[in-house]
């Protein structure tokens, strides 16, 4: 079957209108597929275009070759086989693949900012992601040397991780961290306590 999801009454439906010889008639058999056709899918009537794509459907069960007067313009067999145009992906390369292109573009920014407390900030931000990216992939704790080396690279000279820059990210960090809560035990019964209630149940 060219459309599985109209199932196989619809496909005779759509065989038997190809053997009508009235032109009329067949007409008016190609009218009553596409109702039977939408009320199979009646969640669908409110989408843009619906009853043109029934059309669309109808003429390829019949493999185009049913001869009737349609509302729409279907459409064409050749277009059928047709791909889609390539999407083009970016083709920059990025300088080290763990901490990825969002970074690289991060530092670009921050470069461009004036000097002052904003500026500041996101280098402390772009270091704490340095920090976590670097962990993420290899898996070990990583030196504040080698993140400020990075920077500078990065940054071809023009950002420092400074004594100011390490403080902020501190206490970013400890703005982010949350503390898991220690869960509650019950209160534990004080020892014996268990039997004096048994001895109490044996007195009467």
């Amino acid at each position: 079957m060219a459309l599985p999801e109209y199932g196989r009454s619809v496909q005779n439906m759509v065989d038997y209108a190809m053997t009508i010889s009235d032109r009329a008639e067949r007409q008016r058999c190609a009218n009553t597929i596409i109702n039977i056709m939408g009320g199979m899918f009646p969640h669908l009537r409110d989408v843009p275009d619906f009853k043109h794509k029934l059309w669309d459907h109808l003429a390829i069960m019949a493999n185009f070759k049913l001869d009737i007067d349609y509302p729409y313009e279907v459409i064409r067999k050749d277009n059928l086989i047709t791909k889609p145009d390539p999407i083009p992906y970016p083709s920059t390369k990025i300088r080290y693949r763990h901490y990825g292109r969002t970074i690289e573009v991060l530092i670009k920014k921050a470069c461009g900012f004036p000097e002052g407390n904003e500026k500041d900030n996101l280098v402390a931000l772009i270091c704490n992601h340095l920090k976590k990216d670097y962990i993420t992939w290899n898996k070990e704790s990583v030196d504040e040397g080698k993140i400020a080396e990075d920077l500078y690279e990065y940054s071809n000279g023009k950002l420092l991780m400074t004594d100011n820059i390490v403080r902020l990210m501190e206490y970013r960090m400890a703005q982010n961290y949350t503390p898991q809560q220690p869960t509650r035990q019950q209160p534990q019964q004080p020892i014996g306590s268990n039997k004096k209630k048994k001895n109490k149940k044996q007195k009467y």
